[in-house]
């Protein structure tokens, strides 16, 4: 595996790189300089041919490269989501992660990858957690900085977003987030830090909030500490939609404002810098940070850009399924339930998950895999001569489920799928697509003349009666059936964010009756004036809404199904309407009535196993009366397999958690992710996560860093070094594998200062390391404590002198003070290692 702290290509320019830039720029007028601040399109930026200067292709990640279509003729790669990448707790699989999205990303075509996602999981109601790390900033910081050089190696620009404070989503795009500047520093920054002083990012992505009263596209943080402080030389690109002044904006250290081609620069910010009001050096430097990261990914003439590396050959359907395994934690293993030594001969596979996983979550995250391996494809392929039994239990999925591809017949060509048509005001096509889908998105790429959108297909129905026809959509939409209309009305979004509007719109359904064996013709029109401000973006999806179910009967078949098995397994989970961009948890119990589901599965099979298919923390509260318990987070499109490999024992469970998982919601230090009167106030200071934890004295279900292995790995000995190369000091442990098999540990490393003269958490995590170790192998493995973990922000960055204790373990709660690391006194006011 490639080594991830290497340098592996060179992105810092030379004098005689700057020069050309500088020579390019020059050539440019005003207006044209201007014009290269704001996208050429979509997911584009301008190109200009008189400089040399490509398009540059921006992307959707974190965890797949959609690229510049929404469009499931044209499938990704669907890798684990962030907080499953996180729970490896491995850099080197992160680097390997970031080169797998690179090879994605040149398949695609594109340049550049909005991602990673390194918001901290402040609260476990954080509605887009499954797509950022960790609720500890150094862990989120590690794991950055390796999945930041994975990509960048060969070529591909890393974005880390959102830079800063969107660690929730309710009322994202105007919420005032106040926090204080220490808390500000020693936690929500310092991912950020991380990966542009370490991981060397060529780009940044502003959010939409505001903090301490300034929006961030506009906000004095884009400079200090980012661009003075910290180095950064690259590129700051807008959330989209996120600039909304010219002036302000203009005058910050923002530089590219998307989606293009219009927004609030353009002519109006020409006339500003005529007018005196902005500066044409600032342009200027925007417009050579624009230059400088074309000629990064090669997307520059005349520049000699360096040499890419090439694209990684490890095959990345293979490596989405070893990386799953990897991040799965095993919460309970009662008695050593698992992994199956023998093919059970029945197995009971019981919740909607085993059919329908959540393999990612909602939003722009969001890819369209080319296959998804269930956890049903999975079982049946390892375990070919077990008889395996589903039955799918509580209803869980609610809302519109849009028809599946075997549902549609397209009407024009007899495939399956659907016609869509633009139309002009005179009636005429303008785009006429074959698609294969009932849930349709065009981020861009929908034509300027198009004034109505209209989607024809026949629907098959699989039964016979009543059932609930909706569609989601923004703006004026019908429904025909058969010619009649059935639905005709407006939708608005509730969020003018962007993001909201366009991916998590809203609804409107009416009954019809169906009969099998008839086809019902569907035609869905929708008004594309009548949209706002999604202007070239548009979104419709159209489906049946999820019917009410007889839960009681459908817990009783599940507990008759797992009494007649050797083994049950549960599968239980968040839906999209619980974790999803736009939107904030209501509450940590999963949905439905699956907790009552478990229970009665676990009273009818004591060797039940549930498998906890959630992005964030949910509640168990029957987590005592099961044998097993498997978080698998959303891992991607491997998932069945992948949960084979680990129920089975062809993988280790290799994962510990990133975050706190909570026993009672009532527990819960830091909760509440609700905005008062538009202001959400980062009340707890330095104290989130494990430290929040730590500082109530409350005792959570399973605490940060847990994990069991299938090995049994011992902690032989640990020695606590002073200061070595350019670290204050180091922890040497040596570790020894006494099982049968290989297996992995995560040793992690914590301080504390008794007696502090200033505020610190009571614990924090100072280094770790993912050890992996063969059957009967001892091992010896160095982990260097940064000068960054001893420091602590008062009006710059300074080192309390005197002794820190030093603790060892594989948990927050599984550790043991080893020895002290002395430290002098030392004060800076810039950031970087002490």
């Amino acid at each position: 595996m490639t080594d991830a702290s290497r340098t592996i290509r060179p992105d810092d320019t030379t004098p005689e790189i700057e020069a050309t830039l500088q020579k390019k720029l020059a050539a440019l007028p005003l207006e044209k300089k201007v014009a290269l601040l704001t996208g050429g399109d979509f997911w584009g930026t301008l190109p200009l041919a008189e400089i040399g200067l490509q398009r540059m292709v921006l992307s959707d990640g974190p965890a797949g490269v959609r690229g510049a279509s929404w469009d499931e003729r044209d499938p990704s790669l669907n890798l684990p989501s962030g907080t499953a990448l996180a729970a490896t707790w491995d850099v080197e699989l992160a680097h390997q992660y970031g080169e797998t999205l690179a090879g994605e990303a040149q398949r695609k075509g594109v340049d550049v990858v909005l991602g990673p996602t390194i918001n901290l999981h402040r609260s476990p109601r954080g509605g887009r957690h499954f797509e950022a790390f960790s609720e500890d900033p150094l862990l989120s910081g590690e794991i950055a900085i390796a999945y930041t050089r994975g990509l960048q190696g060969q070529g591909i620009a890393a974005v880390p977003k959102h830079y800063v404070g969107n660690d929730s989503e309710d009322e994202r795009f105007h919420v005032d987030v106040l926090i204080d500047e220490k808390t500000l520093r020693e936690l929500y920054l310092a991912p950020f830090e991380a990966v542009v002083t370490r991981g060397n990012a060529w780009g940044v992505m502003s959010a939409y909030n505001r903090v301490n009263g300034v929006t961030m596209s506009e906000s004095p943080l884009l400079e200090d500490p980012l661009a003075t402080e910290w180095g950064f030389d690259g590129l700051v690109i807008s959330d989209w939609t996120a600039v909304r002044t010219t002036v302000e904006s203009a005058r910050s250290r923002q530089d590219l404002a998307m989606p293009g081609p219009t927004g609030p620069w353009g002519e109006k910010l020409v006339a500003a810098v005529r007018a005196g009001q902005v500066a044409e050096s600032d342009v200027d430097e925007k417009v050579l940070r624009i230059l400088r990261l074309a000629w990064r990914v090669g997307a520059l003439d005349g520049a000699s850009a360096p040499v890419r590396a090439s694209i990684q050959t490890h095959d990345p359907v293979a490596f989405a399924r070893s990386a799953a395994a990897a991040g799965m934690v095993l919460l309970k293993n009662e008695p050593a339930e698992l992994p199956w030594a023998v093919a059970p001969s029945r197995i009971a596979v019981v919740g909607e998950a085993a059919a329908h996983p959540r393999t990612q979550g909602g939003g722009s995250a969001f890819v369209v895999a080319d296959h998804v391996v269930t956890p049903l494809d999975g079982l049946r392929s390892a375990l070919p001569s077990t008889e395996i039994d589903h039955r799918p239990g509580v209803a869980v999925i609610r809302g519109l489920v849009p028809f599946s591809l075997d549902d549609l017949v397209n009407p024009v060509t007899g495939a399956p799928g659907v016609r869509v048509r633009f139309i002009d005001a005179d009636g005429a096509d303008v785009l006429v697509e074959d698609r294969r889908s009932a849930h349709l998105v065009w981020t861009g790429g929908v034509p300027e003349t198009a004034v109505t959108l209209e989607v024809t297909t026949s629907f098959r129905p699989a039964g016979s009666g009543v059932v609930e026809l909706g569609v989601e959509t923004i703006g004026s939409v019908e429904v025909f059936v058969g010619g009649d209309r059935l639905i005709d009305g407006r939708l608005s979004s509730l969020d003018d964010a962007m993001g909201t509007g366009l991916l998590a719109p809203p609804r409107l359904s009416e009954n019809v009756t169906v009969t099998h064996g008839h086809d019902v013709q569907l035609r869905v029109v929708n008004d594309l004036a009548s949209r706002g401000h999604l202007s070239n973006a548009a979104s419709i999806s159209f489906g049946l809404v999820a019917s009410d179910t007889d839960d009681d009967a459908r817990i009783a078949e599940a507990a008759e199904a797992a009494a007649a098995a050797d083994v049950a397994v549960v599968m239980v989970g968040t839906t999209n309407r619980d974790e999803s961009e736009g939107r904030d948890r209501i509450s940590l119990s999963l949905p439905g009535r699956q907790d009552e589901l478990v229970a009665a599965v676990a009273a009818a099979n004591p060797r039940t196993i549930v498998v906890v298919n959630a992005g964030s923390p949910v509640l168990m509260p029957w987590r005592s009366d099961v044998a097993a318990i498997l978080l698998t987070w959303f891992p991607g499109q491997e998932f069945g397999d992948a949960l084979a490999d680990v129920l089975t024992g062809a993988q280790e469970p290799g994962g510990r958690l990133p975050s706190t998982w909570p026993a009672e919601e009532a527990d819960v230090p830091v909760l509440s992710t609700t905005p008062t009167a538009g202001e959400l106030a980062y009340d707890e200071g330095i104290h989130i996560g494990y430290r929040a934890w730590a500082r109530a004295e409350a005792v959570p279900a399973y605490p940060f860093g847990f994990g069991l292995s299938y090995a049994t790995i011992d902690l032989v000995s640990t020695t606590v070094v002073g200061h070595i190369d350019d670290s204050p000091g180091s922890v040497q442990a040596v570790l020894r594998n006494r099982g049968e098999r290989a297996g992995k540990e995560v040793v992690q490393v914590y301080l504390s200062r008794e007696n502090s003269a200033v505020e610190r958490p009571r614990i924090w995590l100072a280094g770790f390391v993912a050890a992996h170790l063969d059957a009967g192998e001892e091992l010896s493995v160095r982990i260097d404590l940064p000068g960054e973990a001893f420091r602590h922000w008062d009006a710059g960055w300074k080192t309390e002198p005197g002794a820190f204790t030093v603790h060892v373990g594989t948990s927050i709660e599984q550790q043991t003070a080893v020895g002290t690391i002395e430290i002098a006194e030392r004060v800076s006011s810039l950031a970087g290692r002490d």
